[in-house]
């Protein structure tokens, strides 16, 4: 049996598109390489000029190819009794039966196999699947990208190692894989269990590589197992004879003889002191500290010698995911090599993102499938992730777009959890990461999760008296959304849809039929059960009409605003509620009956089947209901609360999509003001916490900051110190400030078109002269798009690659990983990119901000923040829009140097930083670099200037 590698280059993906190349590598069983095939083929229609920029393939180089008919001669016997593999085999089986068809040869009628299938299961925590990087992460030497020669080869290697990685699989995984495979995935079924037999004759079971429990593969075994990072024999004094700058010095040697070229940064060895001190004195710290501070070891070394010293547990909390997983996979690894004793740090994270082992095994042994060939990918995927895993951790899994809906349905979640009744206990990935926190020196959390303990009466972090809040910047804002309530119109209809699809399917459905003979009460059970399913289709019809009503609501409203997405925004106002309400809430009123018609009596029935059933799976099967049961119970209580919208601090508004309507209503209830309610919760209450991030001042001063987050007063009471670090890098040095003063102003509609042509034109200048190498942010998507189509192809000329969010792709990390990958591009991003974006060297030289990224004054937080200023005679602008889009200028800045070595320059289109009063505040709070503004026609060249000295100094 052989496989035959396939990859095709073509003029396009349409039906009328034609092979232009052609490349084929026959492997054995083996994986040997028993022929190589490449040929390109003439087409008879022209090479479009985005296929030959992609390829390098024009009409010049297929002129003397051969037809067709000639390849397909040559090709057609190395198919014969082979597999197909390729990557993305639809489309190159596609192509190939297209010209199979034309040459009047049979189409391939063989089995085919997905190296991407493959891919995304053997290796479900690699971050992309796409053929350039795939092969770049393997280290497999891949020449020409886009070449069918060159990609069939790296697809052949590709093949072999997933090939292999199968063979060493233990037994009961491809087992599983075989049984959660079948059905819908026939060719990919066949492979594994072709394998599968070829090792049930050899196989043993390797009892040190893996746990095995209910016939799943783990890496991760008893949890209860864990031990504390130091045994009770362990001399506590051998901490305390160590003092914070013997303790210092120590690690830094130590991280000296890991890293040669480790520097010790000023800023950092500040860091190290005040937030040591302000741990030891029981104070409050605010410390901004720019990139390059080192910030995450600035505040880690610290809290592990306090914590240990004092045996107090610390907490970290990072905005980010991103971040805590950045602090455990580097820099927690590093310390735990260069510390004179023994730590542990447990990341700990909202419950929904483990995965609940009793639901995954339910749904595999059920064939719980909603998309049958998707979810069973997904499934495959985690089924192989177990035996890799520690944490059972979402964020390691890299899910296909159906892949969080599935995920949704396996997470582990406090209303359906079994605890110690649960067959999975001991492994529970929740449970684990609830343990490793108890017994933890430091824990790593998020801002969500503390505000969700707050919520469940502290009951899910473990006591803590010291608190390190990283990223503090988007605390007030996580706070809000926290402290608030969010409903949609899939709260209830999801919850719905997984108790009782239709009379015949469904999770309460399933019961029915699974109680019969179980228990004595089953047929009362039953019963009830057939009288409350015909109460969902009236909750399903009442819910759709008060979403129509709300939807009709916003856009009978003179007040609705429109986003450039086609989002509306509305705002209740408590005080005047708009025409119709009284129609909604008699609405709302239905919808509450007939909600409360299901959940009494399941609830109920619920509580009774626990005492009384002694099937495990039935017990399992209704712990889940119930957790749906609670989850309607929530959505019911919040809509009733929204709907009277009678509490005057808090804030509620409706958002919509005209394109979704009424199925995309959103109702927001969220506090104005969170800043005495983080006072009560932190501030007032905990020994110290210290707030960090690159961006907390405004204008030198943290006022705005302190007036967000309640600490007001704690300044002038000596219980807050503020500390702005000096930056580690020569600003002035590494990044030039340019501000091109006659580029025109964008007040309204009218003035757009004029800005736009202005900036494609001085945008596609100075791409060509920076090679690329471009960040453009903007602070309106609908912009972005419009510019997008006018500077495309403009830089089509020049072999520059445009990549623009939302539109080439909406993941961040992947339009950051091409940009990455060819040199030559610019990416134009809003929103997330402001932020959190990491590119540094020469991948990025420049950064353009098109517009200061003020916040819409007319929504709904923001208006009602402007208000409360008012009424203290505040100015709003001056309190709260300045200071809000200063720190995000800041942030947007800092995109640009990253590194000592960066050297780069800003562009800033919006002249309102040097034109009106409060430019001054953007620009007095920049790091320092070279401010210059000039007339647009000198910029190109003050950049060649710029650039030529950076070229200078590195030819000497």
């Amino acid at each position: 049996m052989n496989y035959a590698v396939l990859d095709l280059e073509t003029t396009g993906n349409g039906a009328g598109d034609e092979i232009i190349q052609i490349g084929l590598v026959l492997l054995n069983e083996a994986m040997e390489t028993l022929k190589v095939y490449s040929s390109f083929v003439k087409p008879t229609i022209p090479i479009p000029p985005f296929i030959a920029q992609l390829t390098g393939i024009d009409d010049e180089m297929v002129e003397a190819a051969p037809s067709l008919e000639e390849v397909m001669l040559e090709v057609v016997p190395l198919l014969t009794d082979a597999i197909l593999v390729a990557h993305n085999v639809g489309f190159d089986a596609g192509f190939l039966n297209q010209a199979l068809d034309r040459c009047g040869y049979m189409p391939f009628a063989g089995r085919r196999l997905d190296t991407i299938d493959l891919l995304k299961i053997l290796f479900p925590m690699l971050t992309t699947y796409q053929l350039g990087a795939v092969t770049e992460l393997f280290g497999i030497d891949h020449g020409q990208h886009h070449r069918a020669d060159s990609d069939a080869i790296a697809t052949g290697e590709l093949f072999a190692i997933c090939y292999h990685k199968l063979e060493q699989l233990p037994l009961l995984t491809l087992q599983r894989l075989a049984a959660v495979l079948s059905d819908e995935l026939d060719d990919l079924c066949w492979f594994i269990q072709y394998l599968t037999a070829e090792k049930e004759a050899v196989s043993t079971i390797d009892a040190d590589a893996f746990h095995y429990f209910r016939q799943f593969a783990m890496k991760a075994g008893d949890w209860t197992d864990e031990q504390a990072p130091r045994s009770e024999e362990w001399d506590a004094e051998s901490v305390s004879d160590w003092t914070f700058e013997q303790f210092l010095d120590h690690v830094k040697n130590n991280i000296r003889a890991i890293i040669p070229d480790y520097e010790e940064r000023d800023a950092q060895s500040i860091m190290f002191q005040e937030v040591y001190e302000s741990l030891k004195e029981d104070r409050h710290l605010m410390i901004e500290a720019g990139t390059g501070t080192g910030k995450s070891l600035g505040y880690l070394l610290p809290a592990l010698y306090y914590g240990v010293k004092e045996n107090q547990k610390i907490v970290i909390s990072t905005h980010t995911i991103n971040l805590q997983e950045q602090l455990r996979q580097r820099d927690l690894p590093l310390l735990q090599s260069v510390l004179p004793y023994p730590f542990r740090a447990a990341v700990f994270k909202g419950r929904g993102n483990y995965l609940c082992l009793r639901k995954f095994e339910s749904k595999v042994i059920m064939k719980d499938f909603a998309a049958p060939v998707e979810d069973r990918i997904t499934a495959a995927q985690m089924v192989v992730w177990l035996g890799e895993s520690e944490h059972g951790d979402q964020e390691e899994l890299n899910l296909g777009s159906r892949g969080p809906e599935f995920w949704s349905t396996v997470a582990s979640d406090a209303d359906s959890c079994l605890n110690r009744s649960c067959p999975w206990f001991k492994r529970c990935f929740y449970h684990r990461a609830k343990q490793e926190a108890n017994i933890a020196d430091v824990v790593i959390t998020n801002h969500s999760m503390l505000f969700t303990d707050i919520r469940a009466d502290h009951r899910l972090l473990p006591g803590f008296e010291y608190l390190i809040v990283d990223e503090a910047h988007h605390l007030e804002e996580v706070a809000s959304k926290h402290l608030g309530t969010q409903i949609s119109y899939h709260s209830v209809q999801h919850p719905l849809g997984r108790l009782c699809k239709d009379a015949r399917s469904g999770q309460l459905i399933q019961l029915k039929h699974q109680l019969d003979g179980e228990s004595e009460k089953s047929a009362a059970w039953q019963e009830t059960i057939e009288e409350i399913v015909p109460v969902f289709g009236d909750l399903r019809d009442e819910w759709d009409r008060l979403f129509e009503m709300l939807y009709m609501v916003m856009n009978g409203s003179s007040q609705e605003s429109a986003g450039e997405t086609g989002q509306t925004v509305y705002r209740l106002r408590t005080e005047k509620l708009p025409q119709g309400w009284k129609d909604v809430q008699a609405a709302e009123e239905v919808v509450h009956g007939l909600l409360s018609q299901v959940i009494r009596p399941l609830d109920k029935m619920f509580a009774e089947m626990k005492e009384e059933l002694e099937s495990s799976q039935l017990a399992a099967l209704v712990t889940d209901l119930s957790g749906t049961i609670k989850d309607m119970s929530r959505a019911r209580d919040d809509v009733r609360s929204f709907v009277r919208a009678d509490k005057a601090d808090i804030v509620y508004w409706l958002e919509a999509n005209q394109h979704f309507r009424a199925k995309s209503v959103h109702m927001f209830a969220v506090p104005a003001d969170v800043s005495e309610k983080l006072r009560t919760y932190f501030f007032d209450v905990k020994k110290s916490v210290i707030l960090t991030s690159a961006t907390l001042s405004v204008h030198k001063s943290f006022e705005y900051a302190s007036g967000q987050l309640g600490l007001a007063q704690a300044e002038d009471k000596g219980s807050l110190k503020t500390v702005q670090l000096p930056s580690p890098f020569n600003y002035r040095e590494q990044a030039l400030v340019c501000i091109p003063r006659n580029f025109p102003v964008l007040k309204g509609m009218s003035g757009e078109a004029e800005f736009i042509q202005h900036l494609v034109q001085s945008l596609t200048e100075i791409a060509v002269e920076t090679k690329g190498r471009m960040l453009v942010l903007f602070t309106s998507y609908r912009m972005l798009k419009q510019v997008y189509e006018l500077l495309k192809d403009e830089l089509a000329p020049h072999s520059i690659q445009l990549l623009g969010q939302g539109i080439d792709s909406s993941n961040r990390s992947k339009l950051v990983r091409r940009f990455q990958q060819q040199a030559a591009s610019v990416l134009l991003g809003t929103s997330s990119f402001w932020e959190g974006v990491d590119i540094p060297g020469d991948a990025l030289t420049c950064l353009a901000i098109v517009r200061l990224p003020f916040q819409p004054p007319n929504h709904p937080l923001v208006e009602a923040k402007s208000e409360l200023l008012q009424a203290q005679n505040q100015n709003p602008f001056l309190k709260l829009s300045i200071p809000q889009a200063v720190i995000r200028f800041k942030q947007g800045f800092g995109r640009l140097v990253r590194t000592a070595n960066d050297r780069g320059i800003v562009l800033i289109y919006d002249t309102r930083v040097i034109e009106t009063y409060y430019g001054k505040y953007f620009l007095y709070s920049l790091p320092g670099p070279k401010i210059e503004h000039m007339h647009l026609n000198q910029i190109v060249p003050r950049i060649r200037e710029w650039l030529s000295v950076e070229k200078g100094e590195a030819e000497q």
